[in-house]
């Protein structure tokens, strides 16, 4: 048996949220300064700049990790490389080269700890129930998730929303139930959330880091005409139409 106090709050860290199996720690000071690093790392501290772990307490389950994302595993746990054979490596190598990810993505199971690397992004605990089973993902934003978590590959609708929206022909779908952990470039307190009923969202730019798979996403011109759009100076816009829930980093 194995005791060990990661999850204790002291006067260096504390528990930030709490989600299903995964817990975030968050070091409010970083204390391993020397004289000439202290005074950068304080007012890194105050802007919110800190480093975040992720630790996942198993109890007989399992998650799905991002390659290389491990630090520590504590009792009785143990790693698999989560391939069911040729054709699924292979099409996990196709979906890794597609969407920039990693195609093999370990599954860690049983009783014990999994802790993550530390890491100064901004971590996203997300139900997929929110997200009626089924969220697409910017690419570089999955961390891990449970694995009752299918993590599958998602094209764009047309070719349009690709090229003139500024965004790749694939995204990372997460399909299922269960628990996402994500690296989001800003804090959820940034985050502008968007609840769509059968309604329409246009954004300037590929600021939406997530939306459900439920909405149609395509690229549109700000006016309905090419001399209206010319004149407002917006052009081209990223519209997600539909039902679900939209995710959009305004000042990232």
């Amino acid at each position: 048996m194995i005791n060990t106090n990661i999850l204790q709050e002291s006067s260096a860290r504390k528990i930030v949220q709490q989600l299903g199996c995964f817990s975030v720690v968050e070091y409010e000071r970083d204390v391993s300064v020397t004289p000439g690093s202290a005074q950068t790392a304080y007012f890194m501290g105050k802007m919110g700049c800190r480093k975040r772990q992720v630790v996942a307490t198993l109890n007989n389950q399992g998650v799905i990790l991002q390659a290389g994302a491990m630090q520590i595993m504590s009792g009785n746990v143990n790693m698999n490389s989560n391939v069911k054979g040729a054709g699924d490596l292979f099409k996990k190598m196709i979906g890794g080269k597609v969407t920039g990810e990693s195609a093999i993505k370990p599954r860690y199971f049983g009783m014990g700890q999994v802790i993550f690397e530390p890491t100064y992004k901004y971590i996203l605990l997300e139900d997929l129930s929110r997200w009626g089973g089924a969220v697409t993902i910017e690419d570089g934003l999955f961390l891990a998730c449970d694995e009752t978590v299918n993590i599958t590959v998602t094209a764009r609708s047309t070719f349009s929303s690709a090229v003139a929206g500024g965004e790749g022909l694939f995204n990372t779908a997460l399909v299922g139930t269960g628990i996402a952990v994500l690296e989001s470039p800003v804090p959820a307190e940034e985050l502008l959330v968007f609840d769509l009923q059968n309604d329409v969202l246009k954004i300037d730019g590929n600021m939406a880091i997530a939306w459900s798979n439920s909405l149609q996403f395509t690229v549109e011109r700000s006016s309905r005409s090419l001399v209206g759009s010319a004149a407002s100076g917006e052009g081209l816009v990223n519209v997600y139409r539909g039902t679900g829930r939209v995710l959009v980093a305004p000042v990232a």
